[in-house]
């Protein structure tokens, strides 16, 4: 069955590489990805997928299935670009290895049962449809989800940081601040619980930190005086960013009674949580990384940064691996160079490379259910040592 994939992809290479610079050539905006959705769902289609157009209602989403019944075997595509400088991330490379790994694996799923479920995955630049599409259960139905990303190196991620979106608000109900000055102004207890928050944190992990503050203050008529914030609370761990919320809910509580103000506290946009590496898919894709030629892989790595397939993770066992496509080490990730080394020759032979080791490790799992159920068992055994309540 493999080598009659890896046959039928050498029949489909240029096609392939085709779905790369067609999305490298035509880089759209987050969410307003037109040409690359039509480019996608054109080829899909071409090899008997079944398609679903604006998947969840949002414009440039799409799920494309193959074959019936489980196991179910995903795969990601992600096709946004930076707004001036293109193809930074490589996500044109890959959209190329999902939808390259969908089309070989559908020449045997007819022999060997099962399904494939390619989903189009929109606005991964400026936070990305994972996150939605896990909360409306996109997700739940699926078996195991795989996903690679082009790189500066090839390692899998073992860890990404965990995201909260708080919003804080201070009410003074009774006179403005201008009126009295005895008054505690919302302002100075907005910064007095930033100045909390500073504190709170040194009881944890030294990597929780809070970012993004936006802050303002209005007077809505004259006895209201209202000052909001928003910041995003990162963590490791998305039940050490609860942890602290909750501290930080008990403090303005605190603050509310001891400067008599009003307070409210707010999750204003969905979380993002750690990515929860799953071992069993780990190993199987490494090897066929290597039986592939792939050989230069370090250890497993963190990323300073959060990624949406981390929610994702926390439902089904899912894998995100960095290929590297660079031959030049000077290249770095997310600029306009690595957007050019995508359509490089190098790029194009870790291309299909990686497409063979990504269908070939898909049909493992279908051939070989009980490593599916190895890695529902690790994943399971992760989550029941997490305790958290977010959504």
């Amino acid at each position: 069955m493999k080598q009659e994939m890896i046959s039928f992809l050498s029949t489909i290479e240029d096609e392939i590489r085709n779905v790369s610079k067609y999305i490298y050539e035509n880089s759209e905006e987050s969410f307003h990805e037109n040409k690359s959705y039509t480019y996608l769902l054109k080829l899909l289609n071409k090899y008997s997928f079944k398609i679903q157009e604006k998947y969840l209602d949002i414009d440039t989403a799409f799920k494309a299935e193959f074959g019936s019944g489980h196991p179910k075997i995903c795969f990601l595509c992600q096709y946004d670009g930076s707004k001036n400088n293109g193809q930074i991330y490589g996500y044109n490379l890959q959209s190329a290895i999902s939808v390259g790994a969908a089309i070989s694996l559908s020449k045997v799923i007819p022999k060997i049962g099962g399904s494939i479920v390619v989903i189009g995955c929109p606005g991964e630049i400026s936070g990305g449809s994972k996150l939605t599409m896990v909360h409306q259960g996109a997700f739940e139905d699926l078996d195991i989800v795989l996903m690679t990303q082009p790189y500066t190196k090839t390692f899998v991620i073992g860890n990404s940081k965990a995201v909260l979106p708080i919003e804080i608000k201070y009410k003074n109900l009774t006179k403005t601040f201008q009126e009295d000055s005895n008054i505690y102004s919302p302002m100075d207890t907005c910064i007095f619980t930033f100045d909390a928050i500073n504190l709170i944190l040194k009881g944890f992990e030294n990597t929780s930190s809070i970012k993004s503050i936006d802050l303002h203050s209005s007077c809505k008529n004259k006895s209201t005086t209202e000052t909001t914030a928003r910041f995003l609370l990162t963590t490791s761990k998305i039940k050490i960013a609860e942890d602290i919320q909750n501290k930080i809910s008990d403090f303005m509580n605190f603050t509310e009674k001891l400067l008599n103000i009003e307070s409210e506290l707010h999750i204003y946009d969905l979380p993002c949580k750690e990515i929860i590496l799953n071992n069993t898919l780990n190993r199987l894709f490494s090897h066929n990384l290597k039986e592939m030629g792939i050989t230069d892989i370090i250890e497993t790595q963190s990323i300073d940064s959060c990624l949406s397939l981390g929610n994702v993770s926390h439902i089904v066992p899912s894998i995100d691996y960095c290929i590297d496509i660079i031959e030049n080490k000077n290249v770095k990730y997310g600029t306009k160079d690595f957007a050019i080394a995508t359509q490089s020759d190098f790029a194009n032979k870790m291309l299909i490379k990686t497409v063979n080791a990504l269908s070939t490790t898909a049909l493992d799992l279908i051939e070989r259910e009980s490593l599916i159920s190895e890695a529902k068992m690790e994943l399971y055994s992760k989550i029941n040592k997490l305790t958290y309540s977010l959504i």
